[in-house]
């Protein structure tokens, strides 16, 4: 296959934003993918490579060289450029990779060096997200698409689960189930204003009320001494947490897969803010600053598939195996006032607040559902930061106000600007974002810096009010930086929508 019918579907899905139309264009071209390309292809059409690396940054594609006149470029040929790019270490390793962008670049039609250049780069937006690539294979393959959603979410990648739909059909895509050791994507929460709410939410009856710890989400996997821990993101960071892999080597089992939260917490017992913990999960030289793993549910015990019971029985298998010093503290009831009490009780320990959860939920990998509510005292969202601009007074030399943007929607990567803010932030932040920044910057007109739109940051507001200032329609109010989250892609941030809930009088807020 020629690269240029990947770069022909990728301009038509952006220049539509009706799902269907991106659907069937996603749906044409797999099904005229060849079989050993289909995982290749269905990486780009998620706007990413397969190689995590390659050692391309922005600046390396600035000036590129003559294109060349026609498309003869095979998706074969970059795939295998893209490795080689990713195989380059050592002493010249900057002229090596020089070499080789200006091989591939140079054989690369105009439209082709653009999109090569957005896809290594992070910056393919067609709006062809996994939603849309997943319905996409469903129509080739002509199986459900449900199907293939839940292949997605048990093998932790949507690659995975066109490849498997395309190769092996509805059989193949059901035979895909949960394995020790390969992650799956995290079940996820969703949001109320208040504990009643939330338990009204479930449907009632008994709850468990879970203390949600302001810490890094990780899920554990151990086979017989082997231990893996993976972030929400799935990144392995096994390396950096061995107080994490002790404890777990420490349980009576041998092979298990739990879901948890690894946090820092000072000598008063009390959570470090989210930023330390999430510094030292980056590092792997700071024995002196152990990071303790809670746990709140588990998947998978000694042969034994969990996920698709009730958590009422999860819940058991997790009291019976995991030691109270590492489970998160929880009250199972069917009472308001005591889940109400138990959430403030959480707060004025230093935790976010609570998660409640319906006894009777599945373990729904990569889903947000009404299952799981999560509820915290302060309205927080997570945005993308889309630009920055220079700080003045005591700020000059740093970049300052952020300007951020809400996802357009769950089957878009387009982005909706909403507010900006240069509160909250701390002189060390300042100085962290500063150089952040700069690593995404695409232009400065000197005032603004427009930046690759990457970094999740969470803010904190009194509420949202409406604004003829921005697209959305909707502006926040008293906006002001709570962290960054390193731990979340652009592609998990709140959507238009869920900001529009916090209107005054919406009645779904």
């Amino acid at each position: 296959m020629l690269l240029h019918e990947v770069v022909a579907t990728s301009a038509q899905v952006a220049a539509t934003r009706s799902r269907l139309a991106k659907r069937d264009a996603v749906a044409d071209l797999l099904g005229r993918t060849p079989a050993s390309e289909v995982e290749v292809v269905a990486s780009w059409l998620g706007g990413s490579l397969r190689q995590r690396r390659t050692g391309v940054g922005w600046r390396s594609l600035q000036e590129l060289p003559a294109a060349a006149d026609e498309p003869t470029l095979e998706v074969a040929e970059v795939e295998a450029a893209l490795e080689a790019l990713a195989a380059v270490s050592g002493a010249g390793a900057v002229a090596r990779r020089a070499d080789l962008l200006e091989g591939l670049f140079s054989r690369a039609s105009g439209p082709e060096q653009d999109w090569l250049r957005a896809v290594m780069t992070g910056q393919v937006r067609q709006g062809a997200l996994d939603a849309v690539l997943v319905e996409g294979a469903a129509v080739t393959a002509q199986v459900p698409v449900a199907a293939v959603r839940r292949a997605a979410m048990m093998s932790g990648s949507p690659v995975t689960a066109v490849v498997v739909a395309l190769r092996d059909g509805e059989h193949g895509l059901a035979s895909v189930g949960l394995e020790v050791m390969r992650p799956v994507l995290p079940m996820l929460a969703s949001s109320a204003p208040d504990v009643s709410a939330a338990v009204a939410r479930t449907g009632g009856g008994e709850v468990a009320v879970d203390v949600k710890l302001d810490g890094i989400r990780v899920q554990v996997h151990r086979s017989g001494e082997d231990v893996r821990v993976v972030t929400r993101t799935l990144d392995d960071i096994t390396a950096r947490l061995p107080e994490v892999v002790a404890v777990v080597r420490a349980l009576p089992v041998t092979r298990v897969v739990l879901d948890g939260e690894a946090l820092l917490l000072g000598r008063d017992g009390r959570p470090r803010p989210f930023q330390e913990t999430s510094s030292r999960t980056a590092r792997q030289d700071s024995p002196d600053l152990a990071v303790t793993p809670w746990f709140f549910d588990v998947l998978h015990v000694d042969g034994e598939d969990l996920h698709e019971r009730p958590l009422r029985d999860r819940l058991e298998v997790l009291t019976s195996l995991v030691p109270t010093d590492h489970r998160v503290a929880r009250l199972v009831t069917s009472d308001p006032q005591a889940a109400d009490a138990f959430a403030q009780e959480a707060v004025a320990a230093g935790h976010e607040g609570v998660v409640i959860k319906s006894l009777e939920s599945t373990y729904e990998a990569g889903r947000r559902g009404a299952s799981w509510i999560k509820v915290k005292p302060v309205h927080t969202l997570d945005l993308v930061v889309v630009a920055v601009e220079h700080g003045s007074g005591r700020r000059r030399g740093w970049l300052s106000n952020i300007h951020l943007a809400a996802r357009a929607g769950d089957a878009s990567d387009d982005l909706v600007m909403v507010g900006k803010t240069f509160k909250g932030m701390t002189d060390e932040m300042l100085a962290w974002q500063t150089e952040r920044f700069r690593s995404l910057e695409t232009s400065d007109d000197g005032w603004v810096v427009t930046v690759r739109p990457e970094q999740v940051v969470e803010i904190a507001l009194d509420g949202v009010q409406r604004s003829t200032r921005y697209p959305g329609g909707v502006a926040l109010r008293f906006a002001r930086v709570v962290r960054y989250r390193d731990d979340k892609t652009a592609g998990e941030a709140d959507t238009i929508d869920t900001v529009r809930t916090m209107l005054p009088g919406d009645a779904s807020s």
